[in-house]
């Protein structure tokens, strides 16, 4: 009766350890786990990923720096590259795109990618990009035999992490290259600037940016008026990635996307708004002024940085003598200075003012 008792305990236990080894047969260290996960939600996908280009070709504009770099590289006499300009001009898609064309399916295996979220002191240039560059090739491709490591906002490394890169670069430029991508090429070392060669993204052309955004407002189906579509290029100043981002959000707030849409979702004053602004600054006594400037910026919301930029740019449209403009746009200058240094709205409002009450004494001078 005991034998029986252990036999079927025995034969109980083993059971369990073979339901518990099927348990936990996925946990071998995570190799031969496959998670079946919902396919991701396209709609909450920010426009600038979801529609990146995915070739060289479908990069906006900078045609002839593209079909450089893309000789270059087919050629297999790709240098290390140093691309730099303001945000949104397609450096990083550019370098993205290059990639892909070069690896294909291997693109993760071939590229080392370091952003400004990442780690890159002098340690990580050391080992982390050092390991990397030194590490031997497993793409079979002819183009694939050179890898590539991307950094991307490289103005933010530190000056020793830069002086460590330059002889990681020279060490291993036969089986690597290095592409820096940053937007202010005075904080790169001239040691390395040397080192590469240099293509400059200029913002991009109000053309370019419109025919972008018309790709994207046809493949997501929306409803944009012209006066949007202006809107939209016009405060993007040749920031495509601002650009994305403002139609995105508009979208979200609007279904017909207008002017006065964008111009809401941004924050940004109308331009009517800054015509009448600049009328009372040219023409109103220095209390009745004040007192309407206050009153529609809390009535709508405005910043006085975005109205003081804005009345800058009627400034340079409108006719005066250049001695009156100079000292105008000077004084502006000052006050949006001050502005961003977190000084009283109120004070810089009359600030704003008394330049303009200056302006109108001058003008009125000039004129006798």
């Amino acid at each position: 009766m005991q034998i029986a008792e252990m036999a079927e305990v025995t034969l109980m236990d083993i059971d369990d350890e073979k339901d518990n080894s099927h348990s936990l047969k996925p946990n071998n260290k995570g190799k031969d786990v496959v998670v079946s996960t919902a396919p991701p939600d396209t709609k909450a996908t920010p426009w600038v990923e979801k529609h990146r280009p995915q070739s060289l070709d479908d990069v906006a504009a900078h045609r002839d720096i593209v079909e450089t770099i893309d000789r270059l590289a087919s050629g297999n006499r790709l240098p290390h590259l140093l691309l730099y300009g303001p945000p949104g001009t397609g450096k990083t898609s550019t370098i993205l795109a290059l990639a892909r064309k070069l690896y294909g399916n291997q693109l993760h295996n071939m590229v080392l990618e370091l952003n400004a979220s990442d780690d890159r002191g002098i340690d990580v240039v050391r080992r982390q990009i050092q390991d990397f560059a030194s590490t031997q090739s497993i793409s079979f491709s002819a183009k694939g035999a050179v890898k590539l490591v991307l950094l991307d906002e490289a103005d933010a490394m530190t000056k020793d992490a830069q002086f460590a890169l330059r002889r990681v670069i020279e060490k291993y430029t036969k089986s690597t290259r290095f592409a820096l991508i940053c937007n202010n090429v005075n904080k790169i070392i001239p040691a390395l600037q040397s080192r590469c060669t240099r293509f400059r993204f200029a913002p991009l052309d109000a053309v370019h940016v419109a025919e972008r955004l018309k790709h994207v407002i046809n493949a997501e189906g929306l409803d944009v008026a012209e006066n949007g579509l202006k809107a939209l290029v016009r405060l993007c100043n040749g920031d495509m990635r601002k650009a994305l981002n403002i139609l995105q959000s508009t979208h979200m707030a609007s279904q017909q996307i207008t002017e006065e849409a964008v111009y809401l979702c941004t924050g940004n004053p109308l331009p009517r708004d800054i015509e009448q602004i600049s009328h009372w600054l040219l023409n109103e006594s220095f209390t009745t002024s004040c007192q309407r400037i206050s009153e529609i910026k809390t009535r709508k919301g405005l910043a006085l940085v975005d109205i003081v930029r804005e009345v800058t740019m009627f400034v340079f449209k409108i006719k005066m003598p250049p001695d009156v403009r100079i000292q105008l746009i000077n004084d502006m200058a000052d006050i949006e200075y001050r502005l961003s240094l977190a000084s009283n709205d109120k004070l810089q409002l009359g600030s704003l003012v008394s330049a303009f009450t200056q302006a109108r004494a001058a003008l009125v001078a000039a004129a006798k």
